[in-house]
């Protein structure tokens, strides 16, 4: 196939971009590098450096060759910011994912794959099947659940094949590719960069959550087997027009948890710092991926705690500033 990526020098686009070449796929990478790194752009990918946008240069890029599919990876993702700046999501999020959506139908392109989020969920004591309740606690997961049913629409009027794969903490690293946020927000590389001496705490937010131990519990799946979900999903949009996927590990840790076991792995004990609970944060957001794994046969590779955060931490050890 011939892939057109956005978001392709990002974490998860990039590490997607460079499975699919592995896989035998062609891939131009579409990616404005706000937040992404042209380094972490794979050998191999063709590379367009643009915004969503700019309709024109998007318009351009997507008729200059006939591609099989867009995986869309371009968007702004901490959940905590979209509650302080909500305009700043709205705008990038939705209304340049739009902006995508029409060019892709205008270009005769078939095949969408939205990277989505557990966050369009409503918190759940139960593992989150893909027909529990929606109802985002932030403006990220709805700017996500807007544009999974914009998708819809543009299904039944356009006949666009769509999948929306919501997943649940990317986490971990591949070979010489990892997390570089900055600043960065996520736990498991905030722990690892106060491992490093680069940050003075792990912060917690909020330890009175209806949990057993008063901190948040969140799916954490490994890089490499959200990459091979994407590509199956993708795959299976030959056959099929809609495709919506819970991807994740199946096993909740809390925040503590991941502190815990982040300060095993490093050998030294990860000094913490409790915070006020966070505007948008959810309770319990765990996974169920039986769907997927039914119905694509997906099977993840690393879905152990332990080994996530050591890769990670192999990352950051040999990469401590990222992709510079």
């Amino acid at each position: 196939m011939n892939i057109f990526v956005t978001g392709g020098a990002g974490y998860i686009g990039s590490a997607t971009a460079e499975a699919l070449l592995k896989a035998g796929h062609s891939v131009t990478v579409y990616d404005s590098l706000v937040t992404g790194h042209r380094q972490a752009v794979p050998e191999g990918a063709k590379f367009i450096h643009a915004e969503l946008s700019d309709t024109l240069a998007l318009a351009l890029a997507l008729k200059e060759e006939q591609y099989d599919a867009v995986m869309h990876f371009a968007a702004f993702i901490e959940a905590g910011e979209s509650m302080k700046d909500p305009a700043k999501f709205f705008r990038n999020n939705l209304i340049n994912s739009l902006t995508l959506i029409e060019a892709t139908v205008k270009a005769g392109v078939s095949r969408f794959l939205l990277s989505s989020t557990a966050a369009v969920y409503q918190s759940s004591d139960e593992p989150l099947t893909e027909d529990s309740p929606l109802g985002p606690t932030n403006t990220y997961g709805y700017t996500k659940l807007a544009i999974e049913q914009s998708l819809d629409w543009y299904r039944q009027i356009h006949k666009l094949h769509y999948a929306a794969l919501r997943y649940f903490n990317a986490s971990g690293a591949l070979p010489g590719r990892g997390e570089a946020h900055q600043p960065e927000s996520h736990l498991i590389p905030r722990v690892l960069q106060v491992a490093l001496g680069q940050a003075e705490y792990a912060y917690i937010f909020g330890t009175d959550y209806p949990t057993p131990d008063g901190t948040c519990i969140r799916d954490y799946i490994h890089i490499a087997d959200l990459v091979s979900a994407h590509i199956l999903a993708v795959e299976a949009l030959a056959e099929r027009d809609k495709l919506i996927y819970n991807v994740g590990s199946g096993h909740g840790y809390s925040v503590r948890e991941v502190i815990d076991t982040a300060s095993e792995v490093v050998g030294r004990r990860i000094p913490v710092k409790e915070m006020p609970r966070r505007p948008g944060d959810s309770a319990r957001l765990v996974a169920s991926s039986e769907k997927i794994r039914r119905e694509l046969g997906w099977q993840p590779q690393h879905d152990n705690l332990r080994d996530i955060i050591g890769s990670a931490w192999e990352w950051h050890r040999s990469h401590p500033h990222g992709y510079e």
